[in-house]
């Protein structure tokens, strides 16, 4: 699978995350539900921008920890969702982010 199909797959697939990862990690879905309610977004929406923050805002550090984890993880597509996801969670608020636009295009 390409990085490109797994970006797609990510993006499609983020309205069955959270269930997914409540089942999983209920600590990890409890702070995207968090995030995403604080962002005034549904959680999958908010998975969407996550996947989107990355693929615009990571560096090449977080990239090649990105293709690390997926060439030694058993799902790559699962791997690849989790860690977009916990970057998006860990990265300071900058303004630049998706879900951050969207808010503020609701509100305005």
């Amino acid at each position: 699978m390409m990085l490109g199909d797994m970006l797609a797959a990510a993006r499609a697939s983020s309205g069955n995350f959270q269930a997914w990862l409540a089942a999983t990690d209920p600590e990890l879905a409890a702070k995207v539900a968090e995030t995403a309610a604080r962002e005034q977004l549904g959680a999958a929406s908010w998975v969407r921008s996550a996947v989107a923050d990355f693929t615009a805002h990571a560096d090449e550090e977080d990239w090649a920890t990105l293709i690390s984890a997926i060439r030694d993880g058993e799902d790559p597509g699962t791997v690849c969702l989790l860690a977009m996801v916990s970057w998006r969670l860990d990265v300071p608020d900058c303004g630049c982010h998706a879900s951050q636009r969207m808010a503020e295009r609701r509100v305005g």
